[in-house]
């Protein structure tokens, strides 16, 4: 039986065991296939929903390439991240580390994923054969007030809600992992399109997501 049916068994989910399960299921990764929709709410405005398929490979490479809308990019080539949106006719550069974007942590934890490294209390509730954990950041200063993670029942994250300070929500739903796939690694290095402006942004200037067309 696995952990979150003897959870559920038992009427409580067991939240430590289950984040283990889900460290061990990623860190043991080198590479990972993923499709995702993107969601995106703003206090006062329409969700956007957008959609794709995102590569990570250890250590901190990722490409989110996405299909709707077409053309655009983000990718990591594990120091800098790169935005391009086609509608902009911009490309973004920044460091990883440095990046106010709602994607570059998924870079960060790919092979380093570690809860109790980054936040200070959980909270579970299921739903079906899955659970809702809820996890509050350790830094008071964190962009977010809190993250919930949908685990299913092989310990995939199926949803990431990113819950912002300012009332704003990103959410990410995962579907068709593919657990170390063959990802080139040309998928990771960038090359602004002819005639597009690039733009180095430094730290403390990215707005992240939110402020993107």
């Amino acid at each position: 039986m696995c952990l979150l049916a003897a959870a559920a068994a038992l009427g409580q989910p067991r939240i430590g065991e289950v984040l283990s399960a889900v460290e061990k299921r990623y860190n043991h990764l080198r590479t990972l296939e993923v499709s995702f929709e993107q969601i995106y709410w703003a206090p006062g405005r329409p969700p956007r929903a957008e959609r794709g398929i995102a590569y990570f490979r250890k250590p901190r490479l990722m490409r989110w390439e996405y299909h709707e809308p077409a053309g655009k990019l983000f990718v990591s080539d594990g120091s800098s991240v790169w935005f391009y949106s086609p509608l902009s006719r911009r490309v973004e550069k920044m460091p990883l580390r440095a990046s106010g974007d709602w994607r570059a942590p998924l870079a960060v934890l790919m092979g380093e994923l570690d809860f109790r490294r980054f936040f200070r209390e959980f909270r579970g509730r299921h739903q079906d054969d899955a659970i809702w954990i809820q996890a509050l950041p350790k830094q008071e200063t964190a962009a977010y007030s809190h993250v919930e993670l949908l685990v299913g029942p092989d310990y995939s994250i199926r949803r990431l809600v990113i819950h912002g300070r300012d009332q704003s929500r990103m959410e990410f739903r995962f579907a068709g992992e593919r657990l170390n796939p063959g990802v080139p690694m040309r998928l990771f290095r960038f090359q602004p399109p002819p005639g597009v402006e690039v733009v180095e942004v430094g730290v403390g200037q990215e707005g992240g997501e939110q402020s993107r067309d």
